[in-house]
């Protein structure tokens, strides 16, 4: 099982949408909110980590979801060996593999 805190901005105006349509996600469970600023706290709940990619993917894509990342990451007990990074995870930066890690993080 993994678990993982993201955090969600919406426009102000449309948190209470973003709210409703996050917690009609299976696994996934609105924790916090600032209506003010937009901001929503969410905690995902995962098979292994490539359904909480998947998760987060489908967050992002949510109507009225401005930003969605995942800050917090918990891995129980995972099954798979993982030989490599998983594939979802590794982007190409001056012929290395990295890590994908958002651009906001890196400064």
């Amino acid at each position: 099982m993994n678990l993982s805190g993201i955090l969600v901005m919406a426009k102000p105006e449309s948190h209470g949408l973003v709210v409703a349509a996050l917690n009609a996600l299976e696994g996934v469970e609105v924790h916090q909110v600032d209506a003010a600023t937009g901001r929503i706290v969410a905690v995902q709940e995962a098979e292994d980590i490539h359904a909480e990619i998947e998760g987060v993917k489908r967050i992002k894509a949510l109507p009225n979801v401005i930003m969605a990342e995942m800050v917090y990451h918990y891995l129980a007990e995972d099954e798979r060996i993982y030989e490599a990074m998983p594939p979802e995870l590794i982007e190409q930066q001056d012929g290395f593999e990295t890590c994908a890690v958002p651009a906001y993080l890196n400064s």
